[in-house]
């Protein structure tokens, strides 16, 4: 069927053979363009039906007849101590079988009660009292009492330097090693996340005849010891030697009197770490041998086996709480790698795996799944200045430097996303503000202020890090960024991490890499750990309230001087006031921290773990420390239902 050019059908006959052909191509043309019409329509049909939507979980697995709660939280455990207890799974046992004064609730990280029901303070916060439960009770069933605690924390002390965390205790009175007055803190720089011990006590001081004397920690249990009977709970002896004071007291049997160097308004969140748990006994049992079933303990669970295929722990049924506690058991499932974890996960033989070390390529494969969760760990990477040297003394210079990073693209990139930007010093509760965010505009305005234009005149930056691939990736790109936004040069020095322990001491450097784990959400202690507690007192910094504040090293009694000193009135930031400071004028708080700048954060690790959809009450946290007594089995969970929902 033709048209003529008016557009009135003609019909024209067969032309023979020649004419059939062309007919036969133009209804082959026909159905070709009529079946893509079809296809078409077809397509556009099932666009409208919505593809079956992904699973939602990574592995899905029927809930467990009992309350059992299997974990895979890292290798097998190799002590149950609390006082030797440092990261998990170690730190994990310890929290389900030993309770302290306090717990760490893991939503907010604030402290809530444990052993001890209530406590108070004094006004300046260097005096605490905790008042304890009567019905806080052993495994054995004997009281748990302040005496225990009083105990247990001596002998913390005389392990030293090897305590999980001997920084942790410095602040309270007799616990701390003693240094002189004018010894510096120079704390060790590990070459990853290993918190130093950089806390100063003070001087032994006189103290009553009466009070707990020297020859108590000279007395207390050492690695000979195998005793496991409960120590006399009489009181302190008279003693020969002369009488140091030690800042934890048993008032009475139900009341703990602690006191510390330097007022700390966050000491109940700092006595919920594990290593200050209390033991029963001299805690010979720990000494000698390996993991004891039979150990004494005042949690929400006890010791019930030890295998080589992992620890059993069961309810405990002389808990203070144990009608509150929804688990029957708890086995841990020692796994040697996150292959192994993430295999057992899948079989669904674990129901939550943690503290696995995940290889990047997998992180992207788990990412899209609801039982995968990544939280921000409690953990710094940062650039510490040598604010002893020129310019550095200058805070604009600092906190140009600060704020000319932009952490979005460090992360993002060179970390691939597996770390989240700090924009401040505490990535805990609610602390982490956004102090250091990218503005290219007031880094230049600070550094023309300070007598470097454009960068004219300042000298090349002695960056100096450890050997490791990310932190040379990372010091290269923060490099490129001080170069193009701030027109600064940067020679990046390269030691072995036994090399810079030296030359942080020479100060043969202008900015070092640091990277710090913070074990607590108690502030002061956070910030000791980062920049050390001055040994000597900051009279060089004035009182809160005042305008302004000298450029002085903490590790100097006097002003830097040099051609690019700083005088007082030149270096106030865009802040009413001066962040408030301890009498003795040390960054006891985050904001006295912002404020000096004496160190560059960069990022905070992240840390990641599954947890099946029917397990409730596990909550991750920057301090990894769920609390197994919330934690129950919803055996009514179905996976089915789980789609409905969504």
């Amino acid at each position: 069927m033709l048209f003529s050019e008016n557009g009135v059908r003609q019909i024209h006959r067969p032309m023979g053979n020649k004419g059939q052909i062309i007919s036969t191509i133009w209804l082959l043309r026909w159905v070709a363009a009529m079946a893509a019409s079809f296809f078409v329509i077809f397509l556009a049909a099932c666009s409208e039906i919505q593809r079956p939507a992904p699973e939602p979980f990574y592995a899905e697995s029927t809930p467990p007849s009992k309350q059992e709660f299997r974990w895979s939280n890292g290798k097998m455990p190799k002590t149950i101590d609390p006082a030797r207890a440092a990261s998990a799974p170690e730190t994990d046992i310890v929290r389900a079988l030993f309770e302290g004064l306090t717990e760490t609730d893991a939503q907010t990280l604030r402290a809530v009660p444990a052993a001890a029901e209530k406590w108070s303070s004094s006004d300046d916060f260097r005096t605490w009292t905790f008042h304890l439960r009567k019905d806080a009770r052993w495994s054995n069933g004997d009281n748990v009492t302040a005496f225990d605690f009083v105990t247990s924390w001596k002998r913390l002390a005389s392990l030293g330097d090897k305590a999980a965390h001997p920084e942790l205790f410095q602040n309270i009175i007799g616990l701390g090693a003693p240094r002189p007055a004018s010894s510096p803190a120079t704390p060790p720089l590990p070459p990853d996340f290993i918190p130093p011990a950089t806390a100063v006590v003070g001087q032994i001081r006189n103290e009553p005849a009466n009070s707990v004397t020297s020859k108590h920690l000279e007395s207390a249990p050492n690695a000979n010891s195998a005793s496991t009977k409960k120590p006399d709970e009489k009181g302190p002896v008279a003693s020969k030697h002369a009488p140091v004071k030690l800042g934890v007291e048993a008032l009475d049997a139900l009341t703990l009197k602690i006191s510390l160097e330097r007022p700390d308004k966050d000491l109940p969140e700092l006595v919920a770490n594990p290593i200050f748990r209390p033991i029963y006994g001299d805690g010979g049992e720990f000494e000698t041998g390996p993991l004891n079933a039979s150990t004494v303990t005042n949690g929400a669970f006890l010791l019930a086996n030890v295998s080589k295929d992992g620890i059993v722990l069961d309810r405990s049924q002389t808990y203070w709480a144990a009608a509150e506690v929804s688990l029957d058991s708890v086995r841990f499932v020692p796994k040697d790698n996150a292959e192994a974890a993430l295999d057992a996960y899948k079989k669904g033989e674990v129901d939550a795996v943690t503290n696995a070390e995940f290889e990047p390529l997998v992180l992207k494969l788990l990412a899209p799944y609801d039982d995968f969760r990544q939280t921000t760990h409690s953990a710094l990477n940062f650039y510490e200045f040598n604010i002893t040297k020129a310019p550095y003394n200058d805070r604009r210079v600092r906190e140009a430097l600060a704020v000319s990073i932009d952490r979005e693209r460090l992360t993002v990139g060179e970390l691939e996303s597996s770390a989240q930007p700090a924009l401040s010093f505490l990535p805990l509760g609610e602390r982490g503000n956004a102090k250091f965010a990218l503005d290219t505009e007031r880094a230049r305005q600070l550094l023309e202020k300070a007598g470097f234009p454009n960068g004219e005149g300042f000298p090349k930056i002695h960056l100096l890090i450890n050997r490791n691939d990310t932190q040379q990736r990372v010091a290269r790109l923060v490099a490129r960024m001080w170069k193009q936004n701030l027109n600064l040069e940067t020679d990046i020095d390269v030691k072995e991490p036994a090399e810079l322990e030296a030359v942080r001491a020479s100060g043969e450097y202008d900015l070092i890499r640091r990277g710090i784990v913070l074990s607590t959400s108690d502030e002061m202690v956070s910030m000791a750990a980062i920049f050390g507690t001055p040994a000597t007192p900051r009279n060089d910094l004035v009182a809160p309230g005042k305008e302004t504040v000298k450029a002085v090293s903490p590790r100097m009694e006097q002003p830097v001087q040099g051609p690019h000193a700083v005088e007082p009135d030149e270096i106030i930031p865009d802040t009413e006031s001066v962040p408030p400071l301890t009498s003795q004028g040390t960054l006891a708080t985050e904001d006295a921290a912002v404020y000096e700048i004496q160190a560059i954060p960069l990022y905070f690790p992240m840390s990641y773990s599954l947890v099946k959809p029917y397990i409730k009450g596990f909550e991750t946290n920057s301090l990894d420390a769920p609390i197994l007594k919330q934690i129950s089995i919803d055996k009514d969970w179905r996976p089915n239902a789980t789609r409905q929902e969504r």
